[in-house]
């Protein structure tokens, strides 16, 4: 047989085996003439088109190595049968784990510096590799997640205090999935990526709908408000520079014009929490 029909023919095996339950798809409410999931379910799960599945598993078309990464995630394939679907496809099949990203000192410094200031170092797919105590008091005590946990993407859906933070969530949600696409664009075939991607898109239909429409966006800048339950509403600058030692990094600066409402709003929570709150 085959590779590509072969692949097509396991593809279609694996999505009989599934029910909507199994990928936290709400079950349909009659009985189903065929057993597991439809190719509309597959399709939406991974964020690719019908069309497109439909020619995969008919062995009509070749599939890269993203592709595959999210039809292993949407399929629940193990690492075995995600081995063997990229050895069909002749794709190359490795789990690279990148060792965890380090702060320079003197960015370490720079958030020690910014008292009053909310600050954040994002790593790699946007993972918070550091922050100060004033980025803990607004958002959440990062230090609580464990660290394949602090991502801003995922405590943007899945931190009902983050979610609930954001005033405007679908905008800043819909930023950051841009955001992470074109993260995505610079190293497609990073495994953790792949992971976080597949994970988001099971879980949140809005991520698997905003993901396929493929928008992206540096996000360097920008209004972003908030609606916290101590200081209250807070309408904040957002910066992100990138940090010139080549590491992708980018630093995240959330500041307010001094002597206006957001900015002693600021200086009130910074000064009642700052101590309770660890520095990453």
């Amino acid at each position: 047989m085959e590779p590509t029909r072969e692949l097509g023919d396991f593809l279609k095996a694996r999505r009989a085996r599934l029910s909507p339950r199994d990928v936290g798809l709400p079950e349909p409410g009659t009985p189903r003439r065929v057993a597991g999931l439809r190719r509309e379910e597959v399709a939406q799960l991974a964020a690719i088109s019908v069309d497109y599945l439909t020619r995969l598993e008919q062995g009509r078309v070749a599939a890269s190595a993203a592709v595959l990464a999210t039809l292993g995630r949407a399929l629940r394939l193990s690492e075995d049968e995600q081995s063997y679907v990229h050895q069909l496809a002749g794709k190359p099949y490795r789990r690279r784990r990148r060792a965890a990203e380090k702060v320079r000192p003197a960015m370490r410094r720079l958030l020690d510096q910014l008292a009053e200031t909310p600050a954040m170092v994002l790593g790699r797919r946007m993972d918070i590799v550091a922050w100060n105590p004033a980025a803990a008091a607004l958002f959440t005590d990062f230090a609580r997640y464990p660290p394949n946990r602090r991502n801003y993407v995922y405590l943007l859906f899945a931190d009902p205090q983050v979610r609930a933070l954001h005033a405007e969530w679908e905008e800043a949600a819909r930023t950051a999935v841009a955001a992470l696409h074109l993260e995505a664009a610079r190293d497609p075939d990073a495994p953790e990526l792949a992971d976080l991607v597949g994970e988001l898109a099971v879980r949140h239909p809005e991520f698997r709908t905003w993901w396929a429409a493929h928008h992206v966006t540096s996000a360097s800048y920008g209004v972003k408000r908030y609606r916290h339950p101590v200081a209250g509403e807070l309408t904040l600058d957002c910066d992100v520079w990138d940090s010139p030692d080549g590491s992708g990094q980018r630093l995240m600066v959330l500041t307010a014009e001094a002597g206006s409402p957001a900015h002693e709003a600021l200086r009130i929570l910074t000064s009642w929490t700052a101590e309770a709150l660890p520095r990453g």
